[in-house]
């Protein structure tokens, strides 16, 4: 189970153990918490009082600080995994749904005519049709694609890199993708 980290302004930095936003909670870096309880740990008991200490841990954590970069500008990473969750493992070509072992990266402008590995350049393609396309253009092939490849935002990429999302995480990533997004059809 991962807890969900965003800047103090709500902007997501990453997915992290429960240990580390334990001591996020320790460190007295939490700001704010939302989504549910996910996890109680127990410490020790104090000398004078008696009372055990314990960290309650959210879903969804806000840490203090703000972020030195802007997290609009950041490119996410390109995966297979990602590339595949991006286009909901269909084919770019035939439109069929593939399990992941049959899937491919497929490059709409091939390497062997310059083509880049960047995600305006990529698509999801069963092997059969990848096979088939070859080293052309889909125009070359005859191969017209079904959908348009796009940059993933930065709470889509965090939806795409983490396959175990809690259902009140989901709801709140969800909230901020684009209209347009994939991800939401």
């Amino acid at each position: 189970m991962k807890v969900l980290k965003l800047s103090a302004q709500g902007l997501p930095q990453s997915w992290i153990s429960l240990e580390q936003a334990v001591l996020h909670y320790a460190a007295q870096e939490v700001r704010w918490e939302t989504g549910r309880e996910v996890a109680v740990f127990h410490g020790g008991h104090n000398a004078i009082t008696g009372l055990q200490s314990k960290i309650a841990v959210s879903s969804i954590i806000g840490t203090k600080g703000v972020p030195r970069i802007n997290p609009f500008a950041l490119t996410p990473s390109l995966t297979n995994s990602k590339l595949f969750a991006r286009d909901r493992k269909l084919c770019a070509y035939c439109g069929q749904a593939h399990a992941e072992n049959e899937l491919t990266r497929e490059h709409i402008i091939p390497f062997a005519q310059n083509g880049r590995d960047h995600w305006m350049n990529v698509v999801t393609a069963c092997k059969s049709c990848n096979h088939r396309k070859g080293s052309r253009t889909p125009e070359q092939a005859h191969m017209p694609l079904l959908y348009a490849p796009y940059v993933p935002s930065l709470w889509e990429d965090f939806i795409l890199c983490n396959r175990r999302i809690l259902a009140d995480q989901m709801e709140f990533l969800m909230a901020h993708v684009p209209r347009s997004s994939r991800l939401l059809m």
